[in-house]
């Protein structure tokens, strides 16, 4: 496997402010991005382009902290290993360019940019979207993605609200490396989580997660991205991935640390669910440009 090396990009068309991108990516995740964006050219118009791109990394080994490299803040594209959130930011950005007809590797990056940092800006370690909440907000805002539970009609399953309250960074500096190269950046990201603090969101409690398609639990699509909620440690979410109806039942398409690699879960997602003692439930948000049933 070749080292990954770095690049110096221009990405001319990222609307905010046009600056030289220092990019780490290997030439086989570049030219495999490409393929997989020209060959979903022919997808059908009633595919699922996001359960079509999610599936195409099942078997992907599963590596924490991939983000975390080098003494600064840069562009990192490794689809050789994935962890939870880097899965979902992988399959985001390849169904937002299919979305929008773009099939370039500078297409890609510029949407990873713009998920994956505040206002699209990767200015350090601090304006990278660490939490859930933010990564939602700030994709939301740029119009990525929505949350569909204020959408929902009044049956819904999105039962419950959960009360933001974060702080586990900035109270555990010492386990995050550029926290520990730079002291000074705790102290923003002390400030973004108390800006954080008090925001509510409805999310669907785990207990409901055992619906049928023909239940309220069918304003859940494949596709969907589901974060399951936290309320303990000043987290606020323990995991992502995509929602996946099988046999009726929902299932959870993920980046799983236990199993080491990217999969479908075999059990139910209400099951898998019943056994994270400290979940509370799911917060759901759709690519926008998803209009399958």
């Amino acid at each position: 496997m070749l080292r990954p090396t770095i690049f110096i990009l221009l990405l001319t068309l990222l609307p905010l402010r046009l600056t030289a991108q220092e990019i780490s990516y290997t030439p086989e995740d570049s030219s495999r991005i490409v393929k997989m964006l020209t060959d979903a050219s022919s997808l059908p118009a009633d595919s699922n382009a996001v359960i079509h791109f999610a599936l195409q990394f099942v078997g992907t080994p599963y590596v924490g902290h991939t983000l975390e490299k080098g003494d600064h803040e840069h562009l990192i594209v490794n689809l050789r290993q994935l962890d939870c959130s880097t899965y979902v930011e992988t399959v985001t950005a390849l169904t937002l360019c299919h979305y929008r007809q773009q099939r370039t590797f500078n297409d890609y990056c510029h949407l990873l940019r713009l998920l994956r940092y505040r206002q699209g800006q990767l200015k350090d370690y601090t304006s990278r979207l660490h939490y859930f909440t933010w990564w939602a907000t700030d994709n939301a805002a740029l119009g990525l993605v929505r949350d569909i539970a204020p959408s929902s009609p009044p049956w819904s399953p999105f039962t419950a609200v959960q009360t933001v309250n974060i702080d586990y960074m900035s109270t555990h500096p010492t386990s995050y490396r550029q926290l520990r190269l730079h002291p000074d950046f705790t102290h923003i990201i002390r400030n973004l989580e108390a800006a954080t603090k008090g925001e509510r969101y409805r999310y669907i409690p785990k207990s409901q997660l055992n619906g049928s398609p023909s239940s309220p639990l069918s304003t859940v699509r494949s596709g969907d991205i589901v974060a399951m909620l936290t309320d303990s440690d000043g987290l606020d979410t323990r995991h992502v991935g995509f929602a996946l109806w099988l046999n009726g039942k929902l299932h959870l398409l993920h980046a799983s640390s236990l199993y080491k690699r990217v999969l479908i879960s075999p059990d139910t997602f209400y099951d898998y669910e019943l056994r994270q003692k400290k979940h509370t439930g799911i917060r759901v948000l759709r690519i926008n440009g998803q209009t399958h049933p």
